[in-house]
């Protein structure tokens, strides 16, 4: 039995993923943030399957993910999968967001991730395989108003991912990226409000159109045209089971906002800088 650890297991993708994985005969270990207040769904997992175990791991903090961490490796020795799924979101006018706001998003989403990967990559390149998927957005690549520093924080993800992915041939660990579309997940419980609120109440015309932008969300998540969040969890194990070396870099799933075409693009354009450097050879992932 394979072992996988999915980050943001309370909710959304992650929450479907702890299941679809658990289907598929992996042992999960579903990490979430504050699981005495998730009781429920902690229950609602370990229920599900016996083979599922709920960790509690704040991907926001250097101290909790060690903590965790340390207590997967103890039990599970290796991990097959880490699915870096948490995350959080902020809409609204990019002046107004603080610099504050900007680095919570950026501690969960991003550095939230740089935290989880360190804490597996030792095993798994001792191990000689393992898959680390990156979860992003269609706004980390095409962006969009009144996502900046959500889009930011996901665009440094894509970054962090493309070098990794470079770095880790020549190990057999593989690093790769699904970037979703818009879902009808609860991501918007994250959302806050922007603390400059005199920059808000000095841009009145743009929060209007911000507003009307909410309004043409909301009304598309209620469409029959939004596709199922299961997608996502599907995505995720697909490429867990794919051979080693065979899967892509990145992977859209849902509506593509036009993410789809920047990746056709540019991953040859990227890929064919590395001539620049010399280091071709980092295109071939090792085969264990």
């Amino acid at each position: 039995m394979k072992n996988v650890i999915i980050t943001g297991s309370s909710s959304g993708f992650g929450l479907l993923a702890a299941k679809h994985f658990a289907d598929h005969n992996y042992k999960v270990y579903a990490t979430m943030r504050a699981s005495q207040k998730n009781e429920a769904i902690k229950k609602e997992l370990e229920a599900y399957a016996s083979h599922i175990k709920v960790v509690d791991m704040d991907v926001a903090t250097d101290a909790s993910v060690n903590k965790a961490m340390e207590s997967i490796l103890a039990e599970a020795e290796t991990v097959d999968v880490l699915v870096n799924n948490a995350g959080i979101m902020h809409m609204g006018i990019a002046e107004a967001f603080s610099v504050e706001q900007a680095n919570q998003l950026m501690n969960v989403n991003y550095y939230g991730i740089i935290r989880t990967t360190q804490a597996v990559l030792p095993s798994m390149r001792q191990a000689g395989q393992g898959l680390i998927i990156n979860t992003t957005s269609s706004y980390g690549r095409v962006f969009a108003p009144f996502a900046a520093t959500y889009g930011a924080s996901k665009a440094a993800v894509e970054a962090y991912t493309q070098s990794l992915k470079y770095e880790l041939a020549p190990t057999g660990v593989e690093a790769v990226i699904v970037e979703p579309g818009p879902f009808a997940t609860n991501l918007a419980a994250s959302f806050v409000p922007e603390a400059r609120t005199e920059i808000v109440a000095q841009n009145s015309d743009l929060q209007s159109i911000f507003h009307g932008m909410m309004e043409g969300f909301a009304t598309l998540m209620q469409s029959q045209d939004i596709p199922a969040p299961t997608l996502v969890a599907e995505a995720y194990l697909d490429l867990a089971e794919m051979p080693q070396g065979s899967r892509p870099t990145r992977t859209v799933v849902g509506l593509p906002f036009g993410a789809d075409q920047v990746n056709q693009l540019t991953q040859p354009i990227q890929d064919g800088s590395l001539k620049a450097y010399q280091m071709e050879y980092l295109l071939e992932t090792k085969l264990k």
